[in-house]
């Protein structure tokens, strides 16, 4: 029976990977299967990330999350829910990054480099310590995307018309994959060390405060000091002088 280190599952991503892709079965037959198809159906990615943004928007509760300003976007920003339409320069500038996406998820390589990507595509729409930006959608809204998404991949490759044992181990490679994006979103948002991660940085943040402030104090003390004995040294002069 394996071991499994469950703190470093919430620290060390590449090791939380290994495990549940091993628990899944993910491997190079699964990489190999998705890379196959990868050129069939490049060409249909612009189709679904448009059928991703119209289902966002079928839902006031979904389409909300695009209202604030996306970083690294520098176009002007819609004011409200009927001023943004899917032919908004910020949705363009979303369409674009989901396309990005895709197309690594289609290429890979599946390397570290690659599972720090899902990672930080997990990380940015959400509200962890290690963040700036405040940027947090519900995961129940993430959930409910991913399961479209496969959906729709789903869909793809069945049109695809590929041969019966092919289709059944690319479908199979999808989900997993599917599965483990959608893990690393469960990560920052169902993780019994959150609280830990928040304390520390409490702590830290405190602490440094207080190094601050306690440099400001004692140099505050000095100076009191000093004026203290200015003062009595003045004090006996003006007294020896009036006798």
């Amino acid at each position: 029976m394996q071991h499994i280190d469950e703190k470093k599952l919430y620290s060390d991503d590449k090791y939380r990977f290994e495990y549940v892709a091993a628990y899944m079965g993910f491997g190079e037959e699964d990489v190999k299967a998705i890379q196959g198809v990868a050129e069939k159906m490049r060409p249909i990615i612009p189709a679904l990330v448009d059928a991703v943004y119209v289902k966002q928007f079928e839902f006031d509760i979904t389409k909300r999350y695009f209202l604030p300003k996306n970083e690294g976007f520098s176009g002007e920003i819609a004011n409200s829910l009927d001023e943004l339409t899917l032919e908004h320069p910020q949705i363009q500038f979303r369409k674009n990054f989901l396309g990005k996406y895709l197309l690594r998820i289609l290429k890979g390589p599946y390397d570290d480099r690659f599972l720090k990507y899902l990672d930080w595509v997990a990380k940015i729409h959400t509200d962890t310590p290690e963040k700036k930006s405040k940027i947090n959608v519900d995961y129940i809204h993430v959930n409910a995307l991913m399961g479209y998404v496969e959906s729709a991949v789903i869909g793809v490759v069945l049109n695809l018309n590929l041969p019966r044992e092919e289709e059944a181990v690319v479908l199979s490679a999808f989900n997993k994959l599917m599965w483990i994006q959608n893990d690393y979103y469960a990560k920052y948002y169902m993780n019994p060390y959150f609280n830990d991660l928040m304390k520390k940085k409490f702590e830290e943040a405190e602490k440094s405060e207080k190094a601050s402030n306690g440099g400001f104090l004692a140099d505050l003390n000095i100076v009191s000091v000093l004026i203290g004995v200015i003062a009595g040294g003045l004090g006996v002069w003006m007294s020896c002088n009036s006798h």
